[in-house]
C-alpha cells in the first residue's frame, strides 16, 4: 500500500484539496479498523462467483456468434443485415469488457506494484490505488469509463425494442448518483471509487463485464429471432431461462424471461412451468418471493417448426432467496454473560440461513430461528469463540470466527415496586421521598438489571430493614424472604414525615445461579 505522503508528492494539489484527501484519509482509516478479513474474503467470493457468471454467458454468446456464422454462410442474402448487427455488437461489448480489464489490472498493479496479479491480490484492502487508477488529476480514468458506458448503454439499447429488456439493461448501465449522495456534492467517478478497496474496486468493474455480456446475450437472441426458423437445423435449438437475478431479497420479485432461441417470430410458444401450462406475456414469469430458501423453476417449451413437427425443450433455472440482511453480531455488543441466554443473530451476505452453520467454543449455542441462536458460555474470564461456515459451491467453507469476552452478570439494583398516582408499575430505588402510603402498600422488595441494554430479574431471598431511635441506637429488622415481615410493617406505621431506614445484607440469586450480597444499601425516606 502506498504511503500518504508520496501518494500526495505524486500529483500537484492545492491547499484545500490537500486538507480534503487528509480528512478522507482518517476517516478511510478508522472505516479500515471495521474491515475484517472474513469481509475481504466475501468479495473474493462474490468476484468468483461473478466471473462464473460471465463466463457462462460469454459461452451462450460465443454460440451464438456460432450460429450466426453458420447461417451466413447457408444464405447470406438472408442473414447479412443481422449479421452484421450482430458483429457491430460484439465490437462495442468487447471494447467495453476489455477496456474494464485493463482498468481492473490497472488497479491491482497500482498496489501490488508492477507485478500484482488480479487472481492473488496482496493488497486487497488498498484505499489508495482506485483513486490514483480512477481519480487522479490528468492520468485518472474515471471519466472516460463513465463517458464508456454512456455510450454502450445508448447504443446497445437502440437494438432492443422490449420494455422489460430495455428497463433491465438501462438499469445496469445506470449512472445515476443516489440522492444521499448528490448531497454530498460527489459524481458517479467518485461516488463508485474514492477511497474504494481494491478488492471493492474489481468487483465492481466485473459486475460491470458480467452486464456487458448480458446485454451483449440479449441483443443477440432478439437479432436471433428475426432469421425464419427454417434456416436454422432444428437439433440446435434450446430453450432459455434468462433472469433478472439468481439471488433475491426476501419480499422482493424474482423475474425471469422464458425463451427458446431462434423462435418462428410468427408463432408463440407454448410454455409449462412443471405441468401445467401457463400465459406469459412477452414470456415474462414472475413470482413474489415470501420466504427464504433455495427454489427451482423447472418446466418445458413447445412450439411447431417449419416442417410442422413437435419441438421440445426442457428448462431449469435455480435462484435463492434470501433475508434482508447482511451482517453478523451479537445483539448484545461483543460481550457474552456466562450462565446466561445471550441471543446471537447471524446472517451471510447472499447464503440462506438454512446453509448457514454455526458453532461455539466455551460452551453451548442453540439455534432458536433463522439466522437467531442463543449463546450460554460457561467459564468468566475465557472468551468464547463463535465460528460461521457456509455452504458453497464449492463444499463447506468457513466465513469468520468471532471472539466475544465472557463476562459474570452484573450486580443487580433493590427496589420496591409500587403502583404512581396513575396506576403505572413504578420502581423505587432511593433517592427521594417515598410516600408512607405508596409504602405500606407494597408487600416486599425485588433487585433487577436494568441498565437500557439488560433487562433481568433476580430473585431476593432474605434482606434486612435498619432504623433508627430516638437516640440513634440502630435497631435491624431481618426478613427471610422478599417480603416485608410483620414486625417490619409495624415499624413502617410508626414512622414520622423526614424520617428514614435502611434495607441493606440483600441476598439474591440469579439467572446464573449464583447467590449474591448487593453491596449498596437503599436508603427510604419516608414523606
Amino acid at each position: 500500500m502506498h504511503s500518504t505522503s508520496s501518494s500526495l508528492k505524486k500529483y500537484r494539489v492545492t491547499p484545500r484539496q490537500k486538507m480534503i484527501n487528509l480528512m478522507y484519509i482518517v476517516l478511510m482509516a478508522m472505516l479500515a479498523l471495521n474491515v475484517s478479513p472474513d469481509v475481504l474474503n466475501a468479495f473474493s467470493l462474490v468476484e468468483r462467483s461473478l466471473n462464473r457468471s460471465t463466463s457462462n454467458s460469454t459461452k451462450q454468446n460465443d454460440a451464438l456468434y456460432s450460429n450466426f456464422d453458420e447461417q451466413m454462410k447457408a444464405n447470406p442474402a438472408k442473414v447479412k443485415e443481422w449479421y452484421d448487427k450482430a458483429i457491430a455488437v460484439k465490437r462495442m461489448s468487447d471494447s467495453l469488457f476489455n477496456y474494464a480489464q485493463e482498468l481492473k489490472v490497472a488497479i491491482v498493479k497500482e498496489a501490488d506494484g508492477a507485478d500484482g496479479d488480479i487472481n492473488n491480490i496482496q493488497n486487497r484492502d488498498d484505499l489508495e490505488a482506485a483513486n490514483q487508477v480512477m481519480l487522479a488529476p490528468s492520468r485518472g480514468q474515471g471519466k472516460k469509463l463513465y463517458s464508456s458506458i454512456v455510450s454502450f448503454r445508448e447504443r446497445i439499447l437502440k437494438y432492443v425494442s422490449d420494455p422489460v429488456e430495455r428497463n433491465i439493461i438501462n438499469s445496469n448501465f445506470n449512472t445515476d448518483v443516489p440522492s444521499e449522495k448528490k448531497q454530498m456534492g460527489k459524481n458517479w467517478i467518485e461516488y463508485m471509487f474514492e477511497s474504494t478497496p481494491v478488492v471493492a474496486a474489481t468487483v465492481l468493474l466485473t459486475k460491470l463485464q458480467n452486464d456487458v455480456r448480458y446485454a451483449e446475450g440479449q441483443v443477440l437472441h432478439t437479432l436471433v429471432k428475426n432469421i425464419d426458423l427454417k434456416d436454422v437445423r432444428v437439433n440446435e435449438l434450446n430453450a432459455y431461462v434468462v433472469p433478472n437475478a439468481q439471488t433475491i431479497v426476501q419480499g422482493g420479485k424474482f423475474s425471469a424471461r422464458i425463451i427458446m432461441a431462434a423462435v418462428d417470430t410468427t408463432q408463440q410458444p407454448v410454455i409449462y412451468i412443471g405441468n401445467r401450462e401457463v400465459s406469459l406475456k412477452n414470456g415474462l414469469y414472475e413470482v413474489l418471493c415470501h420466504s427464504t430458501g433455495d427454489f427451482t423453476l423447472d418446466g418445458h417449451i413447445e412450439m411447431t417448426d417449419a416442417s410442422g413437427s413437435i419441438v421440445k425443450r426442457a428448462f431449469q433455472q435455480k435462484y435463492s432467496v434470501v433475508a434482508p440482511s447482511a451482517t453478523v453480531s451479537a445483539d448484545l455488543m461483543n460481550v457474552l454473560y456466562a450462565g446466561y441466554n445471550n441471543p446471537v443473530s447471524v446472517s451471510v451476505p447472499g447464503v440462506p440461513s438454512n446453509k448457514i452453520i454455526a458453532t461455539m467454543t466455551g460452551g453451548t449455542l442453540q439455534p432458536v430461528g433463522p439466522g437467531k441462536y442463543i449463546a450460554r458460555p460457561t467459564a468468566v474470564g475465557a472468551n468464547a469463540e463463535i465460528t460461521i461456515s457456509s455452504q458453497t459451491d464449492a463444499g463447506m467453507q468457513k466465513m469468520g470466527t468471532y471472539v466475544f469476552r465472557v463476562r459474570k452478570l452484573p450486580d443487580p439494583t433493590a427496589f420496591i415496586a409500587y403502583a404512581d398516582e396513575k396506576g403505572n408499575p413504578t420502581k423505587y430505588i432511593g433517592g427521594r421521598g417515598f410516600s408512607k402510603s405508596d409504602l405500606l402498600a407494597t408487600n416486599g422488595i425485588g433487585a433487577a438489571i436494568d441498565d437500557g441494554l439488560l433487562n433481568i430479574d433476580f430473585k431476593v431471598i432474605s434482606f434486612e430493614t435498619v432504623f433508627f431511635d430516638n437516640m440513634g441506637n440502630a435497631i435491624p429488622e431481618v426478613s427471610n424472604s422478599d417480603k416485608f415481615t410483620e414486625r417490619q410493617k409495624e415499624i413502617f406505621r410508626r414512622l414520622s414525615r423526614g424520617r428514614r431506614f435502611y434495607i441493606t445484607r440483600v441476598n439474591a440469586v440469579g439467572p446464573d445461579g449464583t447467590t449474591r450480597v448487593l453491596p449498596q444499601a437503599l436508603e427510604v425516606i419516608v414523606r
